[in-house]
């Protein structure tokens, strides 16, 4: 585990927050955003990061992998390793101030004890004082994505903490958040951290056609309310 400077007071509780219901983004004080691989960051999560940033959050980033098993490669180097850098550039333009990459094997963490992942999520819940847990929803129960959810939702729901999923799609669900005026600013910033990966360039047509779609909206779903005991990865 590589690291940042950390807190490591107690996270609060929090019920579903009203303003979530409205479509606002919810209320929190710390973020911690819990990722399969580098990039997702970025690519999936980075609008809502930054938009939790300007609202006076502070933002944490626990990424399960380096990213080595992507089949994609613009560069010469290892991709264990200049992912890695490549996370940290890129969170250094979202905003990010904590940042912690574990090394399970990337496209295998359903190898990986789940025991194991749920008290890695809940330490640095603990450590960074996060009063929100923030995931990508997963498409397919057996993916990298699927098993970050349970993890994280197993460990949040022991701590206290509310979980949000980010959706790919807006269904009935979810809940439509609008990134509000600075939108076109949260896009941009997405995008710049998006092209930090240029180990992922040739991907990169694909997230900016998704970005322009999305426009100035995500969707999100409140997954474990603080006291749920739940740990699936579907609510």
């Amino acid at each position: 585990m590589r690291y940042l400077p950390s807190t490591t007071s107690r996270a609060p509780n929090h019920p579903v927050p009203p303003q979530f219901a409205r479509g606002l983004l919810p209320r929190a004080t710390t973020v911690l955003a819990v990722i399969a691989r580098p990039g997702q960051e970025s690519a999936d999560l980075g609008a809502l990061l930054y938009a939790f940033r300007r609202s006076g959050a502070r933002l944490a980033v626990l990424s399960l992998t380096r990213g080595e098993a992507s089949p994609l490669n613009s560069t010469i180097e290892r991709l264990e390793s200049r992912r890695l850098w490549e996370l940290r550039v890129a969170a250094g333009l979202l905003g990010v101030t904590a940042l912690a990459v574990a090394d399970y094997p990337d496209g295998g963490l359903a190898r990986s004890p789940a025991h194991e992942l749920t008290e890695l999520v809940g330490r640095e819940i603990r450590r960074h004082a996060a009063d929100l847990v923030i995931i990508i929803d997963p498409v397919a129960d057996d993916s990298d994505e699927a098993v970050v959810a349970r993890a994280a939702r197993a460990a949040a729901a022991r701590a206290g903490v509310p979980t949000v999923a980010r959706m790919a799609l807006a269904t009935s669900s979810g809940r439509v958040i609008n990134l509000g005026p600075e939108a076109p600013v949260a896009r941009a910033v997405q995008r710049s951290a998006a092209a930090a990966h240029s180990s992922q360039a040739e991907a990169l047509p694909g997230v900016e056609h998704r970005l322009n779609l999305l426009g100035d909206h995500e969707t999100l779903r409140w997954l474990a309310p603080a006291a749920s005991s739940e740990s699936s990865a579907t609510g």
